[in-house]
């Protein structure tokens, strides 16, 4: 046989061989861009969903940093204040580290676990991590009795429950700052600040006895007409 021949023999083995490398080549490109794809999918959805979950809830608490007004506000507002401080909404911690410097035994309650995370990193780097401890929780599901000062960066429509929820929680000695919207029904001894760095300061004995009249009121049943009896 000539070459010729079993070069034109020999020639569609070839190409069989050359399409079979070709498709597993095509097959590992694939197996590779699906694996990079998920990959990235499940990243993202671990670093999103944190953020985005709270937002699905009924009333959540958005991260917006405090500026440092406000901070400085808060402390002033506690600066003859001591013992134990929770922020309720911690977000970065700033508000429970820069307590904790001024002598607070401080805590913050926050649901996004990258923040939480970031902050015990923050507070241990500001060498405050022994008396600050953040956590991941609802403040829903939290009970803030053993606290003697409050801070909270709340929203509109979460403000009128969380009066009800604090004072039949706190202590009559504790004192409470809020800070961008005041709480709708108690009156504040006093206030600082201006425009979106105001915080109100609130003193626990007057919302409770606030909070005990109301319910005696509910309580108490209406005296009702009757008629006299004509003997």
């Amino acid at each position: 046989m000539s070459q010729e021949g079993i070069f034109l023999d020999t020639a569609p083995a070839d190409r069989l061989q050359s399409d079979v490398k070709e498709k597993k080549s095509r097959s590992r490109l694939g197996v590779i861009v699906t694996g990079v794809l998920g990959g990235s999918l499940v990243a993202l959805y671990a670093v999103a969903a944190p953020f985005v979950a709270p937002a699905l809830r009924k009333v959540c608490l958005p991260f917006v940093p405090a500026t440092t007004a406000q901070v400085e506000n808060v402390l002033g507002a506690l600066r003859a204040r001591s013992g134990t401080l929770v922020d309720i909404g911690s977000g970065d911690g700033r508000i429970v580290i820069a307590a904790a410097k001024h002598g607070f035994q401080a805590s913050g309650f926050e649901l996004n676990p990258w923040l939480v995370w970031y902050s015990r990193y923050k507070a241990l780097r500001e060498g405050v991590h022994r008396s600050t401890s953040f956590h991941i929780s609802d403040l829903w599901k939290v009970s803030f009795a053993q606290y003697s000062n409050v801070v909270i960066f709340g929203v509109p429509q979460m403000m009128d429950q969380l009066e009800l929820k604090l004072a039949s929680e706190l202590p009559s000695t504790a004192k409470v700052v809020a800070c961008r919207f005041p709480f709708p029904t108690w009156v504040p001894e006093n206030t600082a600040g201006e425009g979106i760095d105001t915080v109100w300061v609130y003193d626990a004995k007057a919302f409770k006895s606030h909070l005990q009249r109301g319910m005696t009121r509910k309580t108490t049943p209406e005296h009702e007409d009757t008629p006299e009896s004509h003997t």
